[in-house]
């Protein structure tokens, strides 16, 4: 029976690694096909009874891994990036939420009849959205700068906001049901509050004295989550939620204190526990449902997608700088994701143990939203965005990191050639004459947290790092492969093979694939420029391809680009030979013409 169990928990490790990679291949968020596998493997098959499988383990494990969902999610949360969004988020996720929150309430008390007090805690679930389900969608949705920035910003905004409603409401009702007074609510609150506090001021003294070595902050971190959780909630019943949540928010917003490689890990382990709960939450699910439930469920969903989303954009973004058009796709993006499906499997557990009526209805009808806004939403608004003229284009661009000689003369080419490109550099001097060249800039280093608020990527995919300086190049490959993916991010050498010895070189896993042939560095490119090359941009075709090409402007010449008849680029580097034809627009470094003097 132990291995049996110790087989069924590997298994549905790599199920849910199989539906990450499902999703990260055909870009739609995880949790759809995270609830499909729990669905196939639960209700349809019976092969995993949740209950059975883990006993009295169920319910401590949801909660706990409830409680790290939430802290990953309130750690990034910025206060002073709540300055700087626009007034449509701040009304999103301030007096939007409420009344998504209320009329979402008011929805499943006459359309599924719960209790007030369990249709709240629904409204409060659902009327948020998130950045691990917004995320996948907007890299297929691809829509204008303004409502990406706007759904982006008010997922990782309202997340640990809505969970702080639900768990607020949930305080609520246990007090009511078990008789409590006003002052034992107040004091739960106040309890959760004072408890992430003290836990997250311990927790940045620590880290501040560096009296934790780095090799430990994580699991430190990971341990002082899960205490200040079970603390609180043996101090003042049910109050561990809201204590990792103000932990969360608290210690993301402390002075000196880096959280972002611990916020990494978090990242990290709660794609791992979300992975394994899901599934295991999902295959809870009864089927066939209760009688009328799935028939609420949908009737809630359409009221949802059709009224109470289009009501509170609308109250939300009234006086913004929004047209009408970026409105209406904001209005149809909505989808709801893991604080709603984890948190709510939580709360269902333990309100039917308080017997509650209606608590059993509350999982099946979050899950049906959840369900119905992932599939509507991620088949429809692309096809919307395009109908709204909202949509950006596929994206073919280039953010090319240097502002010197060189990175200048070949964002310059891509530009001339159609190839949207942005170029970026820290260099005021080098972005200057960008600008002079009609480039456009963005002044700052591509790699730095001002960058990550205001450099504006949509339409970019690939990184071409050719600044003098190795050390940020490599900084700026590692930071774009997340955003670009490993194989669109390159490199310009600042050293040729010849030059990089074993004290010099720098590990390999900080490198990126080198640009063009394999004596290309920075110093060469310049050089020959200096002295009379020029980068030639020429369609091939029939009667003049390659090898013609080669044979009128000379066998030095070096192949940098290639963009095929559609538009689509090729880069040139040492990892990937280009083999140009016909219809392609070739862009090369030619040297100068034989009469010339420099030659």
């Amino acid at each position: 029976m132990h291995l049996e169990l110790g087989l069924l928990l590997t298994a549905l490790l790599g199920i849910g690694f199989a539906a990450q990679w499902l999703a990260w291949r055909v870009k739609l968020p995880a949790i759809l096909f995270l609830l499909i596998a729990g669905i196939a493997l639960g209700p349809v098959t019976g092969l995993v009874q949740p209950d059975r499988l883990l006993g009295p383990l169920l319910f401590p494990m949801v909660s706990l891994s409830v409680a790290l969902i939430l802290f990953e999610g309130s750690l990034s949360l910025r206060f002073g990036e709540l300055r700087e969004i626009g007034r449509a988020v701040r009304g999103l996720v301030s007096y939007g939420a409420v009344a998504g929150l209320l009329m979402l309430a008011a929805a499943a008390h006459l359309l599924a009849g719960l209790t007030w007090d369990v249709a709240l805690l629904f409204g409060a679930l659902t009327c948020v959205t998130g950045p691990t389900v917004i995320a996948p969608m907007l890299r297929t949705l691809r829509p204008n700068a303004r409502i990406a920035n706007t759904l982006r910003w008010e997922g990782i905004v309202i997340d640990p906001l809505g969970a702080l409603f639900a768990v607020l409401i949930y305080e609520a009702i246990v007090s009511r049901q078990q008789g409590h007074t006003i002052g034992v609510f107040v004091g739960t609150i106040l309890c959760g509050a004072l408890a992430g506090a003290v836990a997250a001021w311990v927790l940045a003294s620590l880290l501040r004295r560096q009296m934790i070595p780095e090799y430990l902050q994580n699991f430190g971190t990971l341990a002082a989550v899960l205490l200040a959780f079970s603390l609180s909630n043996a101090v003042a019943h049910e109050s561990g939620l809201l204590a990792v949540t103000v932990m969360g928010i608290a210690l993301g917003n402390m002075r000196g204190v880096h959280v972002d490689d611990i916020l990494d890990f978090k990242e990290h382990l709660t794609t791992l526990l979300v992975s394994s709960l899901f599934i295991l939450l999902a295959a809870r699910l009864t089927w066939p449902l209760p009688p009328g439930m799935l028939m609420a469920g949908i009737g809630i969903l359409l009221a949802s997608q059709l009224l109470i989303r289009p009501l509170t954009v609308t109250l939300a973004t009234a006086g913004s700088s929004l047209t009408w058009r970026e409105r209406a796709l904001i209005a149809w993006v909505a989808p709801r994701g893991i604080v709603a499906a984890a948190v709510s499997a939580l709360f269902a557990l333990r309100l039917g143990a308080l017997g509650l009526a209606g608590a059993q209805a509350l999982v099946p009808l979050v899950f049906i939203l959840i369900i119905g806004t992932v599939v509507l939403q991620s088949a429809t608004a692309r096809p919307l965005a395009r109908w709204l003229k909202v949509a950006e284009p596929e994206p073919r661009g280039v953010l090319v990191f240097g502002s010197g000689t060189v990175p200048r003369a070949v964002a310059k080419a891509l530009h001339d050639a159609g190839i949207p490109v942005l170029l970026a550099d820290d260099d005021w001097d080098g972005i200057r004459l960008a600008r002079m060249d009609g480039l456009p800039t963005f002044f700052g280093n591509p790699a730095s947290n001002h960058a990550e608020r205001h450099l504006d990527l949509t339409g970019i995919g690939r990184l071409l790092a050719m600044s003098t300086h190795r050390e940020r190049n490599s900084l700026a490959c590692l930071h774009y492969r997340e955003e670009f993916g490993r194989g669109r991010v390159y490199r310009l050498r600042n050293l040729g093979p010849e030059q990089t010895t074993d004290r010099a070189a720098l590990a390999d896993s900080l490198l990126a694939p080198p640009l063009f042939d394999e004596a290309m560095t920075h110093g060469r490119f310049a050089d020959l420029l200096a002295q009379g090359w020029r980068i030639k941009s020429t369609r091939l075709t029939a009667t003049f391809d390659w090898p013609h090409f080669i044979e009128q402007y000379g066998s030095p010449s070096i192949l940098l680009f290639g963009v095929e008849e559609k538009g689509a680029l090729r880069v040139a580097s040492t990892k990937r030979e280009l083999e140009p034809r016909p219809g392609w627009l070739v862009i090369a470094l030619v040297p100068p013409p034989r009469d010339d003097p420099r030659s």
